[in-house]
């Protein structure tokens, strides 16, 4: 195993993810482990504008991070939110992922060589601006974000309005149309045949640093060595 200097002691067996909301609305977190792999404590939580909050992760941790909005209690008692809803009816999301539109941070916590491999991804479309900073671990590790609010411009064909209109998320081109050479399916399959679209690079032109489809370029992935903590900022 790579030690690093970032590790606080010897066999750490666990790194930080603070969750920080500079949105100028409550969001409502949500987790997802990756099959076999060991859980986090908490699943889904609130996050009041400008508060923080924080979990301890396990170093060999994989998944995925995002946030739902708006979010209520509907006459049943059900929990529901109008974007990235993991449809667990509760708070917590107990294991259910996010419903597209969602932005998405993903992790893989000390993978190959001793990296951690993290990336923001708009495959399954946009909800909020969001960004992975790593902290205190080894210097030179890049933040990445898609910090822009991608509703603004979305094409009409992929938008999900709320009650009053507005543009509350933006879907992907894949699940607008459910085609192959907008999902990479098929014959499409394959790096060298599927290909940005007008519909992805409207998510590539607002957020370059983060994946617009399926196979996009390896500039979305980004790596630092094991062992260090993770802010993870809604709206940055």
């Amino acid at each position: 195993m790579n030690k690093n200097k970032s590790c606080t002691h010897a066999g750490a067996q666990s790194v930080t993810f603070v969750f920080k909301n500079n949105c100028p609305y409550t969001v409502w977190p949500g987790t997802l482990t990756a099959a076999g792999r060991p859980p986090l404590s908490s699943t889904g939580f609130t996050l009041a504008t400008g508060a923080s909050s924080s979990l301890s992760v396990p170093v060999n941790w994989s998944g995925r991070l995002w946030a739902r909005t708006p979010c209520s209690t509907d006459a049943s008692g059900k929990f529901v939110c109008a974007t990235a809803d993991c449809a667990s009816g509760v708070i917590e999301c107990n294991g259910a992922g996010a419903i597209p539109p969602a932005s998405l941070a993903e992790f893989t916590l000390n993978g190959s060589g001793g990296l951690d491999f993290y990336d923001i991804s708009l495959v399954d479309g946009f909800n909020i601006p969001i960004s992975v900073t790593p902290q205190g671990g080894s210097p030179g590790c890049s933040s990445t974000s898609c910090a822009a609010n991608v509703n603004v411009v979305c094409d009409p064909s992929l938008a999900v309005r709320g009650p009053d209109g507005t543009v509350i998320a933006c879907k992907s081109a894949c699940l607008a149309f459910n085609q192959p050479q907008f999902c990479c399916t098929g014959e499409y399959s394959t790096p060298d045949k599927c290909h940005p679209s007008q519909y992805s690079m409207i998510f590539k032109k607002q957020c370059p640093q983060a994946y617009s489809y399926a196979y996009d370029d390896k500039s979305s992935t980004f790596t630092c060595p094991s062992g260090g903590n993770y802010l993870i900022t809604f709206c940055p």
